[in-house]
């Protein structure tokens, strides 16, 4: 199966290309300039198609997010320390996003006349952000048949929409994912910082799948106080 991954370059997104690529399904990447403070993650993106040796399209949508305005990966606006399931996060979402990108990449898709778009949404995403719910994936899966309808048919693969980011490290690190060419936090610093939802997720991930991180953080230690604190 032909399939076209939207990547960010994130550790989500690299291990699931990794996957398909050991399962010899893998066609290519296609990665969104959308105008985001963390755009060093498209180094990382470039980096993994040529380690798997595929085309990459990086596509500019620096206008349109642009136009998507109040969110701290896009505006001027602080990204809040903190996990997920903090109210603050929200503060996070660039509105239809995921709906946009993967737009594009079903007609990339077409074109190249690959036979399935993938994308790495998994469970822990489900609280913040609507366009990473099975409910969304569902619904736009059945909205893009119509849409290239006696065209192409093209499916969405998103094997993990109902699975952990833990899972993804144990699948990642079962295919050999280098975890230090994938970039998670959204500050876009020189290194990650360790405090922000996204880091937080990350080190708790791999502290789960029992799989030691080797990317270098600012603060190793914050994530076990902010995971403490989503229990009270």
């Amino acid at each position: 199966m032909k399939t076209t991954l939207v990547c960010s370059g994130g550790l989500d997104s690299v291990s699931l290309a990794h996957l398909l690529a050991a399962e010899g399904n893998l066609s290519r990447l296609v990665s969104f300039d959308y105008g985001q403070r963390h755009t060093k993650e498209l180094t990382f993106a470039a980096l993994c198609a040529m380690r798997l040796s595929v085309p990459h399209h990086v596509i500019d949508l620096r206008s349109v997010g642009a136009s998507l305005t109040g969110s701290a990966l896009t505006d001027d606006v602080d990204v809040p320390d903190g996990h997920y399931a903090e109210e603050t996060m929200k503060v996070t979402v660039v509105p239809n996003r995921n709906a946009i990108m993967l737009t594009i990449a079903y007609g990339v898709a077409a074109a190249q006349g690959d036979d399935a778009v993938a994308t790495a949404v998994h469970g822990g995403d489900h609280f913040i952000y609507p366009d990473c719910r099975p409910a969304f994936t569902d619904a736009f899966d059945t909205m893009q048949r119509a849409a290239l309808d006696g065209y192409a048919d093209v499916a969405l693969y998103v094997p993990f929409v109902h699975r952990s980011k833990a899972d993804i490290v144990r699948e990642g690190a079962r295919v050999n994912t280098p975890f230090d060419q994938t970039w998670s936090c959204y500050k876009g610093g020189d290194v990650h910082c360790g405090r922000c939802g996204t880091c937080i997720e990350r080190r708790e991930a791999f502290d789960l799948a029992g799989v030691p991180d080797p990317t270098q953080c600012e603060d190793a230690e914050f994530w076990k106080s902010a995971i403490a604190g989503t229990q009270v």
